[in-house]
């Protein structure tokens, strides 16, 4: 299964996404930021599969995060998760054939199949 790196600043939809992944065998790393996130990326950047981020949290938010990765590890699958549809629209300028978007709030299913569909 996927090593998967997962950067939100809410405990409780980190431990919902990573519940959920792990449902299916994945591997999940979490973080509480894009600067946790973006370390943790560059130490070993072949080592990650996908990176799950929340768009809006303090500091680096997910686009900046997802632009970053792009240029360190441009083979890494993106997924962001935002409760502002105009936070995703934002995402369509990043220039990565690996990248799917989640509206919050979603369920455990939907989350599992956006993961599934970014992995096949």
């Amino acid at each position: 299964m996927a090593q998967i790196l997962l950067a939100d600043d809410d405990k409780a939809t980190r431990d919902l996404v990573k519940r959920a992944l792990e449902i299916d065998g994945h591997k999940v790393d979490l973080t509480q930021d894009g600067t946790e996130a973006l370390e943790k990326l560059t130490a070993s950047p072949a080592a990650i599969d996908l990176l799950v981020s929340d768009v809006h949290m303090p500091g680096m938010d997910g686009i900046d995060l997802a632009r970053r990765a792009i240029e360190i590890a441009p083979r890494v699958k993106l997924l962001l998760m935002s409760g502002f549809a105009e936070e995703l629209e934002r995402a369509q300028g990043l220039k990565s054939p690996h990248l799917g978007v989640i509206l919050k709030p979603f369920t455990l299913d939907q989350i599992r199949a956006a993961i599934r569909t970014l992995l096949a």
